[in-house]
């Protein structure tokens, strides 16, 4: 399995699937998981990562397929230019292209940076405590808006640059999206979809991005010599995201925040202490 036994593949997979769609950081968890597995952060570890999410972003699809395929049918108005036509045609591609904009444009000048970051478990532990706390007011200081799920460009953009947020391990993309949806007066169901549905073009140029940078740097092998681990890793991932997805939007709906906010806290909370008195994370 290279350099990971099935067990360790499973786990940080299941991890992925269980946190990708909730707004308890994802990347987090799987760089906290890796910590606990003993598992070394080798190059191929890193690209597991991100390629497993592949196969998180493909539940959103077929949990989403009408939304994904289908067109805006709705009458353009008659003296639309062509663009216009154009763009009220293919609105739902439109909206998640501006969202996806500034993630695109701040993760490539800051791609460097953001690795320096994601070596740190203090850095997660530490975000995760700050994005609970935040977390535990958020529900107070965006009301649940009246907007069912109309997403205008402006209000599109606008959640691309609170995604921008998440590129720092422990924030959560999940957490940051909704939460600038919800800025925006979007229901937090609205807003949820939305996140799930920015997910798919952002973690899918990310999965690509990562695929290429292996195999131009001539470690092509390390993924054509561990496709069953991907493969394994992307199935896990998937049938797990499918259901936390159902849970999630069922929660979220119900209760809000407020739980996910005390669970990062706590999660953050013991990691800081296990840390500060010079605790290493690994048990197996």
């Amino acid at each position: 399995m290279g350099d990971m036994n099935l067990f360790q593949t499973i786990v940080i997979s299941i991890v992925e699937g269980l946190t990708e769609f909730l707004p308890v950081s994802s990347t987090g968890h799987m760089i906290i998981t890796q910590n606990i597995l003993g598992v070394e952060s080798t190059p191929f570890v890193r690209a597991f990562t991100v390629i497993i999410q592949f196969g998180a972003i493909l539940s959103v699809v077929v949990l989403y397929w009408n939304r994904f395929f289908k067109l805006n049918r709705k009458p353009c108005p008659e003296n639309a230019s062509p663009l216009k036509r154009f763009l009220h045609k293919w609105d739902f591609y439109w909206k998640l292209f501006v969202a996806f904009i500034p993630a695109a444009i701040i993760g490539f000048l800051l791609k460097d940076f953001i690795d320096t970051l994601l070596e740190s478990v203090m850095v997660v532990a530490v975000m995760l405590v700050i994005g609970g706390v935040f977390m535990l007011f958020c529900d107070r200081i965006f009301k649940d808006g009246k907007e069912d799920t109309k997403v205008s460009e402006k209000k599109a953009f606008i959640i691309g640059f609170f995604q921008c947020i998440a590129m720092i391990p422990g924030v959560s993309r999940s957490m940051a999206t909704i939460v600038g949806g919800m800025s925006q007066k979007m229901t937090r169901k609205a807003a949820a979809e939305f996140s799930f549905f920015l997910a798919v073009p952002t973690m899918f140029v990310a999965t690509a991005y990562s695929v290429l940078k292996f195999f131009k740097e001539g470690n092509g092998s390390v993924i054509t010599d561990n496709l069953t681990t991907l493969l394994i890793g992307n199935i896990v991932a998937f049938i797990v995201a499918m259901m936390a997805i159902k849970f999630f939007i069922s929660f979220l709906t119900k209760y809000g925040f407020k739980a996910f906010g005390w669970y990062r806290i706590i999660v953050g909370g013991i990691i800081i202490i296990m840390l500060l008195n010079g605790h290493n994370l690994q048990i197996l």
